[in-house]
This record gives C-alpha cells, structure tokens and sequence, in this order.
C-alpha cells in the first residue's frame, strides 16, 4: 500500500518526522510532496524546494529511503484542481494522511482514503513558531532533526529570514525596556 503527505516543510521540524515515521509503519511506501515549490525567500516560503528535499533526505533514516519518493509540486492555487494537479505529479497512492481539513476534505471528496496522524503539539512544531523563534533570536534547533538545524546554520537562515522581512515591508519592533519610550 502506498500513502501520500502533502506539506510545505518550512522548514522540517520533528512533528513532521513522526508524522512520516508513523505512516511508513502503516504503509509499503510514502510519497512526500514538497507543496509550494516554486517559492523561496519569502517569509512564510523562505526555503527552496531544493533545500526542503535535501532536508527530508537527511533527516529520514537510511533504511526508509528505498520507501520514500519526495515530488515537489507547485502549487495552482485552485481547490477545484488540486487534487488532479498533485496526482499528475506523483505515483498512484492509496491513502492520504493529514491534519489539514482542507487537504482531507479535497481528497476524499474525489474517493480517497484519508486518515489523520497522531497529532503531535502543533502549537510548537509548526513551521511558522520555528520561523518566528528563529527571527527573535529564541531556542529552534531542539524542534528540528540535527540534519535540518545544520543545514539552516549553513544556509544563514535567521539572515534569510531578515531580510524577506525588509523585502516584504515589515517593520521589527526594538526589543527591550528602550522600545517602550
């Protein structure tokens, strides 16, 4: 039986991790599709597709790598093909696993198998307070597999981050008792 998990891996953070290992013990094979591909250097997309892949890659343990196809797809912005547009980018799968209502609304609506994952703490694994902690200059790294944290040390990450911030127009806030004046 083959699964597939669609999700934006911005970056990878643990919760996906046990999302997939828990698949991979229910399933032959998993398909990952890397959504939002074609986007990078923004502050919700900051990671490339490319980035993303090599995270999953390293992060997965080498024995499930046979079991593992990473696709990325662009996104198409349009719910009524969605699902038709990531089943042309990928092998047939029986089985979708997500969290997401709205990912799990669109593929049993076409007859698919939808099932959830153990829900893991998504308040804190979730990519956005991994971002958020990484621009505020808080403790990230302990959310990330080792893999992943070392890559986004190498990446420049927080700097990344930064500036997407200055692109998009957002102002940051001084921190401390001087930004209250």
């Amino acid at each position: 039986m083959r699964a597939l998990v669609v999700g934006r891996f911005q970056p990878l953070h643990k919760g996906h991790l046990k999302a997939m290992t828990e698949v991979l013990s229910e399933c032959d094979e998993l398909i990952v599709v890397i959504g939002s591909a074609e986007e990078s250097h923004t502050t919700r997309n900051p990671l490339t597709a490319g980035e993303r892949y090599q995270m999953l890659l390293s992060s997965l343990p080498a024995g499930e790598h046979s079991r593992v196809h990473i696709v990325p797809v662009r996104d198409v912005n349009r719910y009524s093909i969605w699902v038709n547009h990531i089943e042309s980018y990928v092998p047939p799968f029986d089985i979708v696993y997500s969290n997401s209502s709205i990912t799990r609304m669109l593929f049993s609506q076409v007859g698919y198998d939808v099932r959830k994952t153990t829900a893991f703490n998504s308040k804190l694994y979730s990519g956005a307070e991994i971002r958020r902690r990484i621009v505020n200059g808080e403790k990230w790294r302990h959310l990330v597999p080792k893999p992943v944290a070392i890559m986004l040390d190498e990446i420049e990450i927080r700097e990344r981050l930064l500036n997407a911030e200055r692109d998009a127009g957002i102002k940051r806030r001084p921190r401390g008792r001087s930004a209250r004046k």
